[in-house]
């Protein structure tokens, strides 16, 4: 016979194991609460000190397989001495009161009445959540009746490292790789509705925590408000663990293979963008030479499954990049060889929803004027006071440039669409004296021999200069299209013009920057212009 501590249904038990003996199982029903458990074909009783002195009173040879079964937190007990007929038992965990009553009409009318409330089968208890107020009205319901309550002052919840205690007056914040803040803590009906007004904010019913997308102000927010209700902050940033591995080349592997000729012409002549096509052959050779040994229409479901699979948890992959492999291979089975759309169980996980990165004006002001390459302040210049796209700033052209009507014409973009943006003020002069230093003759922005310049070296050269700026923030070029749009706003332009501006085919793509504003088009001003540079 032997003992050891379990979780289980989000609670602690002592777990009793031993062979079927009716004398024993006598004896164990005489411990409060005691209930036996199918799943674990064990017994299982509370989590306190008195049934674990029970249980070593009933059975002084039992073997304790852990130390730590010895219940040790922090818990109150009341207890009646007197007979109690219909006794009942209460143990608050977590967020959950749990209660052991035997069947009686009138308690299962007061019980049912209590919001959110459910009878749990698998531990022969009601359920109900610790919502302020709920266990007072229970105490007042069974009054005298009550022979034990005990609330557990912390309980055990599944974070990112692992398992933590959690107090009942704690607060736990976690930031995830994905930019998200996880939230644990126990029912604050004020500190819930804060979480409600944030934009993407999400309740993990599984893990029992609030998430919301990561940002300096919100965590400050929160953590003001926390220690407003006296609750104990504790925050901590996600591991980020080791590295995937590497995807396969043409060096690692004999006969590597290459996408198709078909496959390649007819993403083509179905007008996808060079970038576009460059992505997808780039995946679909990835994933063609994963089963290197197999021909391309042997490879099934379950093959595709496991490459997908191996992103996931091998490669260690993003969401967005699981994704366009998806995609990738369905155009080949579906598009290129005419095939029924059959992968639909693929499960496509959902992107999490985080706040674009954004440098406030004094940030922007730093990173301006410390560029002392003219070309390289020509695209930041255009690419935070126009917003436009790093592909966009490669592909403009000097006759997109409108000076007479201030503006700049997109073509082709995103979408396969079209569109006008705003052309600053300040930015013509820095504009002159690149055109009179570098002399473009097609492309507004080209490489030393009139070549295409390289996006990556955009990018580089960006990252290079934010941290010559002192910017702790990590900043790309979409960084400062975001921060175009955020700008604006608080400027006071209109949410309408800055989706027009920005390309967005949807204005909830826009919302995400800030709050409405109105201002017609002919009054707009770049963000740009009130800089002091």
């Amino acid at each position: 016979m032997k003992a050891s501590k379990v979780q289980f249904n989000d609670s602690e038990y002592i777990k009793v194991e031993f062979p079927y003996d009716s004398g024993i199982i006598s004896k164990i029903r005489q411990i409060n609460c005691a209930v036996w458990n199918s799943s674990m074909k064990a017994w299982l009783l509370p989590y306190t000190k008195d049934a674990y002195k029970e249980l070593i009173g009933l059975f002084p040879d039992i073997e304790i397989i852990k130390s730590q079964v010895i219940p040790d937190k922090t818990v109150i007990i009341e207890k009646s001495g007197n007979t109690i007929d219909n006794p009942v038992n209460i143990e608050v965990i977590g967020r959950k009161i749990l209660i052991q009553v035997r069947k009686n009409e009138a308690d299962i009318q007061f019980l049912r009445a209590l919001r959110y409330s459910r009878w749990n089968q698998s531990i022969f208890r009601w359920e109900i959540p610790d919502y302020p107020g709920n266990l007072d009205m229970i105490k007042d319901h069974f009054g005298n009746r009550i022979a034990s309550l005990v609330i557990h002052a912390t309980h055990m919840v599944n974070v990112p490292d692992g398992k933590r205690v959690a107090g009942r007056d704690e607060l736990l914040i976690f930031k995830s790789l994905t930019g998200r803040l996880k939230l644990i803590f126990g029912f604050n009906k004020a500190l819930t509705s804060k979480i409600k007004q944030y934009p993407y904010h999400s309740w993990d019913a599984k893990n029992k925590w609030w998430t919301i997308p990561f940002s300096e102000q919100y965590l400050e927010e929160i953590k003001a408000l926390a220690d407003e209700f006296g609750l104990k902050v504790t925050y901590e940033e996600e591991d980020r663990g080791a590295k995937g591995d590497n995807r396969i080349t043409p060096y690692d592997i004999q006969n590597y293979r290459y996408a198709p000729e078909e496959y390649i012409l007819k993403l083509k002549e179905m007008r996808y963008s060079e970038h576009t096509i460059v992505t997808y052959k780039s995946l679909f050779e990835e994933f063609m030479n994963y089963h290197h040994k197999l021909e391309l229409k042997q490879i099934d479901e379950h093959q595709i499954v496991a490459f997908l699979r191996y992103l996931v948890m091998e490669r260690k992959v993003s969401i967005s990049y699981q994704n366009q492999a998806i995609n990738a291979i369905k155009y080949y089975y579906e598009r290129v060889l005419g095939g029924k759309r059959k992968f639909y169980f693929i499960d496509r996980p959902k992107k999490e929803k985080t706040l674009p990165t954004v440098l406030n004006e004094e940030e922007t002001v730093r990173l301006l004027k410390v560029v002392e390459n003219k070309k390289h302040k020509t695209i930041l210049m255009l690419a935070y006071s126009s917003g436009l796209r790093l592909g966009e700033i490669t592909r403009l052209k000097l006759t997109d440039i409108d000076r007479q009507r201030m503006q700049i014409r997109i073509e082709q973009s995103k979408g396969k669409k079209d569109r006008y943006t705003k052309l600053s003020v300040k930015f013509l002069n820095t504009l002159d004296e690149y055109l009179a230093e570098y002399k473009p003759k097609d492309y507004l922005i080209e490489g030393a021999k009139g070549e295409d310049y390289s996006p990556r070296s955009i990018q580089e050269m960006v990252k290079n200069i934010a941290s010559k700026a002192k910017i702790s923030k990590r900043v790309t070029m979409h960084t400062l299209r975001h921060t175009f749009a955020t700008h604006s706003l608080e400027n006071g332009v209109d949410l309408r013009y800055i989706q027009s501006m920005m390309g967005h085919e949807s204005s909830k793509t826009t919302e995400i920057y800030t709050h409405i504003t109105t201002k017609g088009f002919d009054q707009i001003q770049s963000p740009l212009d009130n800089l002091d540079i």
